[in-house]
């Protein structure tokens, strides 16, 4: 008896359990009018919200191509040139237009010091020497700056010498004041012939890169050859720019120096006819 009853308890406690499990599984898969309607709703707007994507999708696509690019600098674009032709090569160049324009700089200084007002030096001196002699004329051109007015000074210091010694002497100096306006002129002619050289140069070795490139490749596609020859092309423009600079500044200077050396020569040869004179009226 007592089994029975167990046995009894035992099924009305799994039955028991049993029903509460399906119990739970038909509410669950059971869905409200009210749960039916909000999915359908947010079905609905997410079908619009991927419509609207859709249709954006080609405005956005054409605003982007037609974003403006960037536009670089002078100075990056410069920079990216310099990379693409090869730093090693054109350092040099570089080198070139930097010591060239070194020298240019230094030379435009010391002719623009060397420039004076040559007729009011001349008039200058020959007031001095007719109302206090030769030491008058010879502290006006102490205390002028340029070549002529050295110049001036030494023939005036050799005047007790003699007309002749004073021609000598002006001759002699006038050589020694070309030589210091045309120092160091001749590094710039050799910057100007050095820079297309170089530039010759790395083309000769981006073409070399090109044809190893196409040996090891096998294959003549321009992709494979276009850095080799962009490395040429380069180096060549660069040297010729840097040639090109630096010529028309080495003009400009040759010129500066004709100019004054040709105001030596007129100055000087007031000199003489001023001294001549001197000489005369004081017999």
């Amino acid at each position: 008896m007592r089994k029975f009853l167990a046995v009894l308890a035992v099924t009305g406690v799994l039955t028991f359990g049993v029903t509460n499990v399906v119990n739970a599984q038909n509410e669950e898969g059971t869905e409200t009018p009210e749960m039916v309607e909000a999915s359908a709703d947010s079905g609905a707007a997410e079908e619009v919200v991927v419509e609207e994507v859709e249709e954006a999708a080609p405005e956005v696509a054409a605003a982007v191509e037609e974003a403006p690019e960037v536009e670089k600098t002078f100075h990056q674009a410069v920079k990216a040139k310099f990379i693409e032709g090869d730093a090693g090569f054109m350092s040099f160049v570089a080198l070139a237009l930097i010591l060239g324009l070194a020298i240019v700089i230094e030379r435009i200084i010391y002719l623009s010091m060397s420039s004076s007002n040559t007729t009011k030096l001349v008039n200058d001196v020959e007031t001095a020497l007719n109302s206090n002699g030769i030491e008058a004329a010879k502290e006006i051109c102490r205390n002028t700056a340029g070549p002529v007015a050295s110049i001036f000074y030494q023939g005036l210091d050799r005047y007790e010498e003699g007309i002749d010694m004073v021609e000598k002497s002006v001759i002699a100096y006038g050589g020694v004041q070309v030589g210091q306006l045309e120092k160091n002129v001749s590094w710039i002619s050799l910057f100007i012939a050095l820079a297309p050289m170089l530039g010759f140069f790395g083309t000769v070795i981006g073409m070399i890169s090109a044809f190893d490139a196409i040996a090891a490749a096998n294959n003549i596609s321009p992709a494979i050859v276009a850095v080799g020859i962009g490395q040429a092309l380069i180096t060549t423009v660069s040297g010729l720019l840097v040639a090109m600079v630096l010529q028309v500044f080495y003009n400009y200077i040759v010129s500066k120096i004709d100019a004054i050396t040709n105001d030596m020569e007129d100055a000087s040869i007031s000199l003489i006819d001023i001294l001549v004179k001197y000489q005369h009226n004081n017999k």
